[in-house]
């Protein structure tokens, strides 16, 4: 159960995400807001993953505002505390290095990550995937598509044990991914065939 305080400042975090993601959209064939994502995310973890950590989810509707908004940390520390602020700062990329770089090191950081921010990460991933099959970016091939939701079970396989409700919706999901897409994942044992090796 939420306190009046949790709320207020749940609903001070949508408020801030969406006003720095303003005017960002997503890559799917709606060009949805960008903000839906994050809130999506959250809303995942709550709903699928029964977690109802304020903290959490907060940093959860805040994850790419320093990686895609050019949001300092000091802001969020100021608006949202250092324990909201440290889980942004887990699940941060570094923008500044090469998209496979970049891929490669979610797989190398996932197995370290803070329980909670994996459970971060896990909503991230399953939402993306989600979005993958339902509504992926209209010049996307097919091939594209299941590099990516090979590259995210090979970041999720790192996060195991983190939320088993999660983690088993993202097996449904990655079941019909295989259907969908016409092609099987995988296991993590290959992943130095792949180009996100580590």
């Amino acid at each position: 159960m939420f306190t009046p305080s949790d709320l207020q400042t749940i609903l001070q975090a949508v408020s801030f995400a969406t006003l720095k993601h303003h005017g960002q959209v997503r890559k799917d064939q709606q060009h949805s807001p960008y903000a839906t994502h994050p809130i999506r995310v959250a809303q995942t973890i709550l709903e699928i993953g029964e977690v109802n950590d304020r903290a959490l989810l907060v940093a959860a509707i805040l994850h790419d505002t320093i990686e895609d908004t050019g949001t300092k940390a000091d802001e969020i520390l100021e608006k949202f505390g250092k324990d909201v602020l440290g889980l942004v700062l887990e699940v941060t990329d570094n923008k500044s290095l090469e998209k496979i770089e970049r891929k490669r090191l979610q797989v190398v950081h996932a197995p370290h990550l803070s329980i909670s921010a994996k459970i971060i990460k896990l909503g991230d991933k399953l939402v993306n995937c989600h979005d993958m099959l339902d509504s992926p970016p209209a010049d996307w091939s097919l091939t594209r598509r299941q590099d990516y939701i090979q590259w995210a079970a090979d970041v999720v396989h790192g996060m195991r044990g983190a939320n088993h409700n999660l983690e088993s919706t993202f097996d449904i999901l990655l079941a019909d991914a295989e259907q969908t897409l016409g092609f099987t994942i995988q296991p993590f044992e290959t992943i130095h065939q792949r180009p996100w090796a580590p």
